[in-house]
C-alpha cells in the first residue's frame, strides 16, 4: 500500500534552517503533483509550496524567497528546505500527493516545525 512518510521537523531558533521530506513507499507518485501544507494551532490548514510532476514550483508569499520545494524522483522523495525560519511558521507540516486517477489526495502523517527562541 502506498503511503507518504514525513520526517526532518524540530526546534530551531528564529533564523534557523530545517529540511522536511517527504518519502513515498512505492514510485508512483512521480507521475503526480505534490506539495505541503501546514496548520498552525487555533488556525485553518495552509498550502505553502507545490511542485507539479515536471518540476514547476509555486510558494504562498510569506514563504518565497526563504522556502525550497524540491523532489527526487528516483529516490521516491521531495524535499522542502526552509530557511530564516521565523516563529509565524511554527506549525504541523503534511505533504500530499494528488492522484487524479482516483481522484484522491494522499497526506503524510504530518511533522512538528517550532521555531522559538
Amino acid at each position: 500500500q502506498e503511503q507518504l512518510v514525513e520526517s526532518g521537523g524540530g526546534l530551531v531558533q528564529p533564523g534557523g534552517s530545517l529540511r522536511l521530506s517527504c518519502a513515498a513507499s512505492g514510485s508512483i507518485f512521480r507521475f503526480y503533483d505534490m506539495g505541503w501544507y501546514r496548520q498552525a494551532p487555533g488556525k485553518e490548514r495552509e498550502l505553502v509550496a507545490t511542485i507539479n510532476k515536471g518540476g514547476r514550483s509555486s510558494y504562498i508569499d510569506s514563504v518565497k524567497g526563504r522556502f525550497t520545494i524540491s523532489r527526487d524522483n528516483a529516490k521516491n522523495t521531495m524535499y522542502l528546505q526552509m530557511n530564516s525560519l521565523k516563529p509565524e511558521d511554527t506549525a504541523i507540516y503534511y505533504c500530499y500527493v494528488d492522484l487524479p486517477l482516483q481522484q484522491s489526495r494522499m497526506w503524510g502523517q504530518g511533522t512538528q516545525v517550532t521555531v522559538s527562541s
